[in-house]
């Protein structure tokens, strides 16, 4: 169980954080900006929740697998601040079980839209906008932890989590949007002659 008696404790005033390992490291380490992209995500995620708690049933399907993903994402973070090691047992890591679980909401979404013909400008319902914010997030929060990846390892599935989350953001905020037929879509230079 966590437990927070105290929130300030003076640790990090010099510029440095620390680990789940309790080792230290710079506030701009790699590994604190890619678990800190992802608490950004998680609050992203909340605030798209503000517009998909509604008594729209299609809303409340996405608000379930966004709650979920919400604690997820606690789970990431935690997964990305202890460093991999194999002796390292107390650590909290990402399963393929929670991947899949957001493969399965993807695919239970996606079954009712129709396939797409242009890109999607984000926009629409309110729901939907909100969640393509929610996206481009994800996607700068996979960046970060795929650099992280490139100089030291990290769990497959915490990076295999993070981009299908993405996948599911997209095909949420089509969802959102009336099942597709809302969508904004892209027209490929059709203000090229607009004076």
């Amino acid at each position: 169980m966590v437990r927070l008696n105290k929130i300030y404790t003076r640790t990090g005033d010099a510029g440095q954080t620390g680990l789940g390992d309790g080792k230290r490291r710079p506030k701009h380490d790699p590994r604190i900006a890619a678990y800190g992209e992802v608490d950004e995500l998680n609050c992203v995620i909340g605030l798209a929740r503000l517009h998909t708690l509604a008594d729209d049933e299609d809303l409340k399907r996405i608000d379930t697998t966004l709650a979920r993903a919400q604690n997820d994402l606690f789970d990431v973070g935690a997964d990305l601040c202890f460093p991999e090691k194999e002796s390292t047992t107390q650590a909290l890591r990402i399963v393929p079980a929670q991947v899949e679980a957001l493969e399965r909401a993807i695919d239970d979404l996606n079954a009712e839209l129709e396939p797409l013909k242009s890109f999607v400008l984000p926009g629409g319902a309110p729901a939907a906008a909100a969640l393509h914010q929610a996206r481009t997030v994800c996607r700068r929060a996979e960046r970060a932890i795929t650099l992280l990846a490139s100089q030291e390892t990290i769990g497959a599935p915490a990076l295999a989590y993070i981009n299908r989350l993405s996948d599911y953001l997209f095909v949420a905020a089509r969802f959102a949007n009336n099942r597709g037929a809302s969508d904004v879509l892209w027209v490929p230079g059709a203000n090229r002659g607009a004076a």
